[in-house]
């Protein structure tokens, strides 16, 4: 799976909340691409999760198509607090679709823990629901909808 998203909206500390059950308020940027791997039991079976930490893009036409290739799933991060994140998240959706079909997506509404600065509201992800698309609400600071978010787009793989 991938992580996809503008730069500075969390993709990284999503995946270390995730994966090793940290965050860390410093941001890093994140460059080219980070693999990461997570081992978990679904359904009685034993998974790993890839997980592609792919730098953050608002030049979304730059993102390497090859990054894509082979991928099961994807998860579009969006920061809550900057609105311009969910344009740059539903241009780089169109694009994902465009070069690698449908494939399953979660969205990720981030940074919850700043849920009074969202500029983000119901109406600008009404469409994304009314396509079927999961909208989950997380925050890597306070282990919010992380695991979820995971667990939401993996239960997806093989079916």
């Amino acid at each position: 799976m991938c992580l996809l998203g503008s730069f500075s909206v969390g993709k990284t500390s999503l995946i270390r909340r995730y994966v090793d059950s940290l965050f860390n308020d410093r941001y890093l940027t994140t460059v080219g691409v980070k693999i990461d791997k997570k081992q978990l039991q679904l359904n009685g079976q034993e998974m790993t999760l890839m997980i592609w930490d792919i730098a953050g893009e608002d030049a979304f036409t730059s993102i390497r198509t090859a990054y894509l290739r082979g991928m099961a799933g994807y998860i579009i991060v969006v920061d809550g607090t900057r609105p311009q994140s969910l344009e740059v998240a539903l241009s780089i959706h169109q694009m994902v679709q465009e070069s690698a079909g449908d494939l399953p997506v979660v969205f990720a509404l981030n940074k919850a823990d700043l849920k009074h600065q969202w500029q983000i509201d119901e109406e600008k992800l009404l469409p994304l629901r009314q396509q079927g698309h999961a909208v989950i609400e997380t925050s890597a600071k306070w282990d919010q909808g992380v695991n979820e978010l995971f667990l939401h787009l993996a239960k997806q793989f093989g079916t």
